[in-house]
């Protein structure tokens, strides 16, 4: 049964960014709720000034949500979807381009383990380095899809919204 999936962006991005809307209509064409929630307040305090306002206000929209919702997650949006999941319930967790670390910032990314997770990552991504991302999946024996692009994943937002098809199928059938 489909649910809620709340859709955060990256620094420097907003709610409309390319992949946020383009994962949106996925989720809403297959009969899940969206919402989409705007950091560039609190991206205007900088990469690391940001993350702590970025997770609260995720926790927020998480609050007010009936059922754990899934979080989808691009670049910053990724590393507080992850570190959210740490105090709140979720579904599940789609998350591009995702940061180790912040520079300036204590937080490492992390996640909780009993939530099924899909990470995917460019080859090519000069701004979060793959072996970092790499590293992490390996010791958590998460999935990890990579693809021949860069940090933006661009190039591939068709296979990106496959795969966000495919884990919302896999997450309604389990519901």
């Amino acid at each position: 049964m489909p649910g809620h999936v709340i859709l955060s962006h990256g620094s420097d991005a907003s709610p409309d960014a390319t992949k946020v809307s383009v994962l949106a209509k996925v989720a809403e064409s297959m009969g899940w709720s969206t919402e989409r929630p705007d950091y560039r307040e609190d991206d205007a305090l900088g990469h690391a000034g940001s993350v702590a306002p970025r997770i609260e206000r995720l926790h927020a929209r998480i609050a007010a949500c009936a059922q754990p919702p899934v979080l989808m997650g691009s670049s910053m949006g990724s590393f507080v979807s992850g570190l959210a999941s740490l105090e709140q319930p979720v579904a599940g967790l789609f998350l591009l381009a995702t940061p180790a670390l912040i520079p300036g910032n204590d937080l490492a990314f992390d996640l909780r383990e009993d939530v099924p997770t899909l990470l995917i990552h460019g080859w090519q991504d000069d701004v979060c380095p793959l072996d970092e991302v790499y590293e992490f999946a390996r010791r958590r024996y998460l999935p990890l899809l990579v693809l021949d692009d860069d940090h933006r994943l661009g190039a591939h937002v068709d296979e990106l919204s496959r795969q966000f098809g495919f884990f919302l199928e896999q997450l309604a059938k389990r519901a």
